[in-house]
């Protein structure tokens, strides 16, 4: 298997759940390794470019250091937003709902031309949904956020 371009690894303490979850947002199985109890430690998804790397919180033969205890700790993903951009956001918002999801921001169109919603998923991990609503060129969004977020052009 050929590693992707771009590559996000996810820790979380049940990979088969996690797994089957993240395959709702389109990605693919593409591999995994068994831990010694035959339950995955590890399940790699494939989405496009991207690949998700699903590993086990506990039972990873990650060395012992300050940083792999505070992985283990929590809370998962502090300060990382992962952004997917999706074909049918209603139908992704419909799917986190129903899969228990927290919804940190409603649906809502943005300056820049996209709508939006934002959410944490089951694993502690945030996500931001979004699809293009209309054409815009990058520097006009860009100036339309920042006149949106900080009232300035």
């Amino acid at each position: 298997m050929v590693a992707a371009s771009f590559r996000v690894g996810l820790r979380v303490g049940d990979v088969e759940a996690a797994a089957r979850f993240y395959r709702g947002f389109d990605f693919d199985e593409v591999g995994g390794v068994p831990g010694p109890d035959g339950r995955p430690v590890m399940t790699i998804l494939r989405r496009g470019e991207v690949q998700l790397i699903v590993d086990a919180l506990a039972g990873m033969p990650f060395p012992d250091s300050e940083r792999e205890r505070q992985t283990q700790a929590g809370p998962r993903g502090l300060g990382v937003a992962i952004g997917l951009g999706v074909d049918d956001l209603a139908e992704s918002y419909e799917y986190c709902r129903a899969s228990g999801c927290t919804v940190t921001a409603e649906p809502a169109d943005q300056a820049w031309g996209d709508r939006v919603f934002e959410c944490i998923d089951p694993f502690g991990y945030q996500w931001e949904f979004s699809q293009p609503v209309k054409d815009w060129e990058a520097a006009a969004g860009l100036e339309a956020a920042q006149a949106t977020w900080f009232g300035t052009r």
